[in-house]
């Protein structure tokens, strides 16, 4: 399935229905008092995430989205029955923008998660409201008002713990092939991967994570040029970031500038991206005499300044994969310890009222 991560869809709730003017007319009762009843609600729409979907393809095919009218009062005093809701379902790690003013309406990042994003009109009231002490017999009703209309901009972000970044043909579809089950197309010319690939590295029971092989980025990514800034955001979500970096480039390119142009990149898109934990990964280690390459590798993280954890690989000949793997499975770790400990640490009140939230 093709892998869609924008859409732009028009989202209308159902308007409320009409009050109602009526008079009691029975046997005995010719001139019975008012007894119109109210229109019911009009229906909302509402987003709800499904983890069984992974894109928002189906939107290229139906962008509007309307939900039920409210059913116009009766006499009486009958209300009409309210419209109902329609749900649009999206895929987990959805954003969600209103077009118009621009303002993030929500994120919906569980499975079930609702949004309400048009809120049905209200029913209009019927003329039994409207008698009083001067006004026996009103002719009077008010009308459903309208449900809101909106145009919204979807965007995915992938929900993924660990996001590969680098250059176009660094390796990043050699490497996730290598530690998981996941088969992205692999090839020797720049941005073989056109949409974002997840996979599951999974190390033995209850010891998994999620890798997101995001398309390489180009100088000039957060302004556009290339894939641009479609695929930085999905690194955005990751608590851990690989650099994939070709240790020899087959263009006589520096590693270290095309590390330091991803680092621009990064800043340009989001300076907090840059505070994230990310790891170097020297890659095609194996184009080297094996002599040189753990030389080569000192001499690229020395240039660097490079202070957090580095390693050097062959993805393709999966020399060194799954020990980086195991380091983050390792940082995972030491990070939930971290949360327990944090929580354990906690007044118990605030928990209290943490849980009542």
């Amino acid at each position: 399935m093709k892998f869609v991560d924008e859409a732009v869809i028009k989202v209308q709730a159902g308007d409320g229905g009409n009050g109602c003017i009526s008079f009691r007319r029975e046997k005995f009762i010719p001139f019975g008092g008012p007894d119109g009843g109210d229109g019911g609600f009009g229906g909302s729409v509402w987003l709800v995430a499904d983890e069984g979907l992974n894109t928002l393809i189906d939107f290229r095919h139906q962008r509007s989205f309307k939900a039920q009218r409210g059913q116009n009062g009766m006499g009486s005093q009958m209300y009409g029955k309210g419209g109902e809701d329609t749900m649009v379902r999206v895929p987990i790690g959805t954003v969600v923008t209103n077009v118009d003013t621009d303002e993030i309406i929500g994120d919906l990042t569980q499975h079930g998660q609702r949004l309400l994003v048009a809120q049905g009109g209200k029913g209009g009231l019927g003329n039994i409201h409207f008698k009083s002490s001067v006004n026996r017999a009103p002719r009077k009703s008010t009308p459903g008002t309208p449900g809101d209309v909106r145009e919204l901009k979807l965007e995915l972000k992938l929900l993924a713990d660990v996001g590969l970044l680098g250059f176009p043909n660094a390796g990043k579809s050699t490497f996730i092939r290598a530690v998981s089950a996941a088969t992205p197309r692999v090839a020797d010319y720049p941005f073989t991967t056109l949409h974002p690939n997840l996979g599951v590295v999974s190390l033995g029971t209850d010891q998994s994570f999620v890798i997101a092989d995001i398309p390489g980025l180009i100088e000039g990514a957060a302004d556009g040029a290339g894939l641009g800034i479609q695929f930085l955001r999905h690194v955005s979500r990751t608590s851990l970031l690989l650099h994939l970096v070709d240790i020899a480039p087959i263009d006589g390119a520096d590693p270290v500038e095309q590390v330091r142009a991803i680092e621009q990149e990064l800043a340009k898109f989001d300076p907090e991206l840059l505070e994230r934990p990310r790891w170097l990964v020297l890659n095609k280690a194996d184009v080297l005499p094996e002599d040189e390459r753990q030389k080569v590798a000192e001499d690229i993280v020395a240039r660097l300044g490079w202070t957090q954890p580095w390693f050097l690989v062959s993805a393709i000949a999966r020399d060194n994969t799954m020990a980086v793997c195991q380091q983050v499975q390792r940082f995972f770790e030491a990070q939930r310890e971290a949360r327990r400990e944090s929580a354990d640490e906690m007044p118990a009140n605030d928990v209290r009222l943490r849980g009542d939230a």
